[in-house]
C-alpha cells in the first residue's frame, strides 16, 4: 500500500478548498479526499483558520453561501490530521504568519501548497532540504 505523500496547506489556500470552492482546488480536494496526501496542520493553523473566518470579507462570503464557520472548522478537522508544532526552520519567512507553515513542511519534508509570494520565494532553499513548494493560484472569484 502507498503510503499518502504530506502536504502542509497555507490559510490561503485552505479558504480556496473550503470556503470559495474554487475549481483551482478541485485536484486537491480529490486527492485529499481518496488519501492521495496527507495534509498535516497544527492547532496554531485550526486557530489562525478560525480567526480568518471572522474576518468581514470571509463572513460574507460565508453568508452568500449560507456556510457556517462550524460547517468549514468540521471540513478542516475531518480532512487535515493534527500534529504537534515544528520547531522552527533554519530560514525566516518575510512573512511571520507564515513561518508556522514553512517549519512543519521542513520538519515533515512536506509540500508546501501557498499562494504567498514571501513563501514562494524560499522555494529554492526549501527544496535543497526536500520540501518541494507549490504555487495555487486562484481563480477568479465572480
Amino acid at each position: 500500500m502507498q503510503t499518502a505523500g504530506p502536504v502542509v496547506i497555507d490559510t490561503n489556500v485552505v479558504l480556496d478548498l473550503l470556503v470559495f470552492e474554487d475549481p483551482a482546488s478541485a485536484p486537491l480536494r480529490d486527492a485529499l479526499a481518496r488519501g492521495r496526501l496527507r495534509w498535516l496542520a497544527t492547532t496554531a493553523m485550526r486557530e489562525e483558520l478560525q480567526r480568518v473566518l471572522g474576518y468581514p470579507q470571509i463572513a460574507r462570503r460565508l453568508a452568500q453561501r449560507a456556510l457556517a464557520p462550524g460547517a468549514v472548522m468540521a471540513q478542516f478537522d475531518a480532512l487535515s490530521h493534527r500534529v504537534p508544532a515544528a520547531a522552527r526552520a533554519p530560514w525566516r519567512c518575510g512573512d511571520p504568519d507564515d513561518q508556522i507553515f514553512v517549519d512543519l513542511a521542513w520538519a515533515h519534508r512536506a509540500e508546501l501548497l501557498s499562494r504567498d509570494r514571501l513563501v514562494l520565494r524560499m522555494h529554492k532553499r526549501l527544496a535543497a532540504q526536500g520540501v518541494r513548494v507549490a504555487a495555487v493560484r486562484a481563480e477568479p472569484v465572480p
